[in-house]
């Protein structure tokens, strides 16, 4: 069995081996594990049941990953992305008024679309025909979007008639944990610990069951009966003011979607001489399928991670390393009462450094040509 799953995954020629792969794997799902409790919260505000969402999430996620790590042999696991859910419960379904059956359908299209794309060479025709400034400036602004509502939703920032936002009461409890999980979160990344946002959610979810802010409903049960598969809308995705929609999830995904993997594949050392990503057509059909079959499940866009480059660094260099956080993703199922003990200040601490990472990617704007940097601000 060790030799089959050597030559099948080539971890000899990748210069890994099995035990690296799988702690790999670990190391990815820990960094991304938060994505099954974010999700569904955000994702329930467009009307949606938390436990369906919950076992869509961790399905999907397990299905992206396996097939990336199956069919691509990759080391990057996927999930509903981060900034793709936000538009699609704040955007697509309370702020257009679609319903979420809808959003659901323009997801699935949208996914369509990029299998499509993904086959034919136009894939790298349209990557590349849209400036960079831009591309930096959707990454950049979904991030501080969603730094917007991990604010408003502790409180920290609230409505004002004169100056539109103003500083909410930041001596509530909610306030407090919410910055307290921020400050725990990057004090922990910043010494580049595995699970550092899944650590800080769960250090201040503690600290709220004990004073009383949170309910513990338990850890384990049986996965959740709601489900919402098959639920989505195809039809009322064809109606014309969802064109806009489905460009703007195809869009996104795809930015999304080729930034991680050439990022992660970069680290790892995957990259030819000329930079690259080889067997890009497997990688992006992994990613594109994925993003279907999530819509079937019912949960928005799913896409690659960046966090898979944790893994990465933890010697991570063959789909193996998917494999694992698949299996892992899988196991999630069985504790859904824990994903619905996490209160929502420990969600946002989770949103609001995952805002920050998204600002990131302004860094590598050109700053003194005012041609890329005024698009990429006003984007």
């Amino acid at each position: 069995m060790k030799a089959k799953i050597d030559q099948f995954f080539g971890l000899k020629s990748a210069n890994t081996n099995i035990r690296q792969e799988v702690i790999a794997g670990l190391t990815t799902f820990l960094s991304m594990a938060y994505i099954t409790v974010v999700n569904p919260v955000i994702l329930s505000d467009a009307g949606m049941d938390f436990g369906a969402v919950f076992i869509a999430t961790c399905i999907a996620a397990a299905v992206g990953t396996l097939v990336m790590g199956l069919y691509a042999n990759y080391p990057i696991a996927l999930a509903p992305g981060m900034g793709q859910n936000a538009f699609f419960t704040y955007g697509i379904v309370l702020g257009m008024g679609h319903t979420w059956q809808t959003a659901l359908g323009a997801v699935f299209l949208s996914g369509i679309i990029f299998i499509v794309l993904s086959v034919f060479p136009v894939r790298e025709w349209l990557i590349n025909a849209i400036p960079k400034s831009l591309k930096l400036g959707i990454s950049a602004g979904i991030g501080l979007f969603l730094g917007l509502i991990a604010l408003s939703g502790s409180g920290i920032i609230v409505g004002n008639p004169t100056t539109i936002v103003t500083l909410g009461n930041i001596s509530s409890p909610p306030a407090i944990l919410t910055l307290l999980g921020f400050v725990i979160i990057a004090a922990l990344s910043y010494r580049k610990l595995a699970g550092a946002v899944v650590i800080g959610m769960l250090a201040v979810t503690v600290i709220g069951w004990l004073t009383g802010f949170a309910k513990f409903k338990g850890v384990l049960s049986a996965p959740p009966s709601a489900s919402a598969f098959l639920e989505l809308d195809i039809i009322g995705a064809f109606d014309i003011s969802m064109i806009t929609v489905i460009l703007t999830l195809l869009l996104v995904d795809i930015f999304d979607t080729a930034g991680t993997l050439v990022g992660v594949a970069n680290r790892a050392g995957m990259l030819d001489n000329k930079g690259n990503l080889p067997r890009l057509k497997p990688a992006l059909l992994a990613d594109s399928s994925a993003t279907v079959a999530g819509s079937l499940l019912g949960t928005s866009s799913t896409t690659s991670f960046i966090e898979s480059a944790a893994g990465v660094e933890s010697g991570g260099r063959t789909g193996l390393t998917s494999v694992t956080t698949a299996i892992l993703f899988l196991l999630c199922l069985f504790i859904s009462p824990l994903a619905q003990s996490i209160p929502s200040f420990a969600t946002g601490a989770a949103l609001l450094f995952v805002a920050c990472i998204m600002a990131r990617a302004l860094e590598n704007l050109e700053w003194a040509n005012i041609t890329e940097a005024t698009p990429a601000v006003v984007t």
